[in-house]
């Protein structure tokens, strides 16, 4: 079994906080969550590099579409080496004007986390990944129904 990583609460905070800014459809708040240099590796295969780059680039995507918003579920947060972590989750995305969740944009997100000092985590990756699991249509719906509930939870 893998251990906990002890700054478990400020790893998935700083997850929390890059789904928010999605949500609020914010580059600038997105690219807040990133270190200098970070990537991330979008749902379609689309790659930002550096903080300054997410934020342009994700201000243009937010401007010109309608971006679904994240509902996001950790599954763990596990240590790699002193200073670095790994945060795996899934997550669902609604469509604009939409009130469900669409199965077809489920993903799998991997956030590998690095402590810049004092406590400071900031994302170093974050890969979306797409969760279709052609095979396994049982855990897809299994998903969406989890995601379902955080929506009514209170």
């Amino acid at each position: 079994m893998t251990a906990a990583h002890p700054q478990d609460a400020q790893i998935r905070a700083l997850y929390h906080q890059y789904l928010d800014g999605w949500n609020r459809r914010s580059g600038a708040a997105v690219a807040a969550c990133f270190a200098d240099d970070g990537d991330i590796i979008g749902f379609d295969g689309t790659h930002h590099r550096g903080r300054l780059s997410i934020a342009a680039d994700l201000r243009l995507v937010f401007g010109n579409h309608e971006t679904p918003g994240y509902v996001g579920v950790i599954r763990s947060v596990r240590p790699m080496a002193p200073g670095v972590a790994v945060l795996m989750a899934h997550a669902g995305m609604i469509p604009p004007g939409e009130s469900d969740f669409d199965p077809a944009l489920h993903a799998v997100h991997t956030v590998v986390a690095v402590d810049e000092g004092n406590g400071r985590w900031r994302i170093q990756l974050f890969q979306a990944t797409p969760a279709a699991w052609h095979q396994y249509p049982e855990a897809r719906e299994a998903l969406t129904e989890e995601l379902r509930g955080l929506l009514t939870a209170p």
